[in-house]
């Protein structure tokens, strides 16, 4: 799961759009690229970010021609723990029950082998809960917390999982199901949680992200967004 090292969101997908790419390392020319562990940049009210927080991490450059056109080359090694989670990340700032809708769509391009999952990670503005939502997986990675039965909410038929790791609560989604394109109805899932679920009360939404949470791409692997976007009202 993400942290808050990352500083660490049709009728309404209007507030985003995400991208592309593929080879031995970032193949095309980029408006912005960084190697640097916590590369930033702005764009458009996003934030990209390369966020390569883990221990024993190798090399991973982030390329980016907007907030809606980027993508990610990493080269960790296989072994055990999670090495990063490049993303792309918004602040709503709003109240949960103030909201009348927040809605995501994503189209992802990801590797056929190492160990990752593509993943939604949302925060309220205080940072105390964490939410994912896996909408695909690959290799031997887990969510956090104990499993909480299976429920469909937001568009989507999950495995739910409820835990902790020590700063935060985590709530995780898994899609039962890998998809590398779709929709979510992301207010729908946080009233879930809020009413049916009682994790949390009428917390402030804040910052949205989404991204590749990665454990281990030996050799070199791209990690592709083509396409995102995040809206709410």
């Amino acid at each position: 799961m993400a942290r808050v090292l990352k500083k660490l969101w049709p009728a309404p997908l209007l507030a985003g759009a995400v991208a592309f790419v593929m080879s031995v390392a970032p193949a095309q020319a980029a408006t912005w690229s960084s190697t640097d562990a916590f590369g930033t940049w702005s764009n458009g009210g996003y934030e990209l970010n390369n966020d390569v927080w883990g221990g024993g991490a190798g090399p991973q450059t982030i390329w980016a021609n907007s907030y809606g056109n980027w993508g990610v080359w990493a080269n960790h090694p296989d072994t055990g723990g999670i090495k990063s989670y490049p993303h792309v990340a918004r602040t709503v700032g709003t109240p949960v029950n103030s909201l009348s809708w927040v809605s995501s769509s994503f189209n992802v391009s990801v590797p056929g082998g190492g160990a990752y999952e593509t993943a939604y990670d949302i925060w309220d503005s205080g940072y105390h809960n964490e939410i994912m939502l896996w909408m695909n997986k690959t290799g031997p990675v887990g969510p956090l917390g104990s499993y909480q039965g299976t429920v469909s909410v937001g568009g989507h038929t999950w495995s739910a999982y409820k835990g902790s790791n020590g700063s935060n609560a985590v709530f995780s989604l898994v899609r039962n199901g890998n998809t590398s394109a779709g929709a979510v109805d992301i207010l729908a899932v946080l009233k879930w949680m809020e009413y049916s679920e009682g994790w949390f009360g009428n917390v402030n939404l804040g910052s949205v992200q989404f991204g590749y949470e990665i454990t281990s791409s030996s050799g070199g692997m791209n990690f592709v967004s083509n396409s995102y976007s995040l809206g709410w009202g």
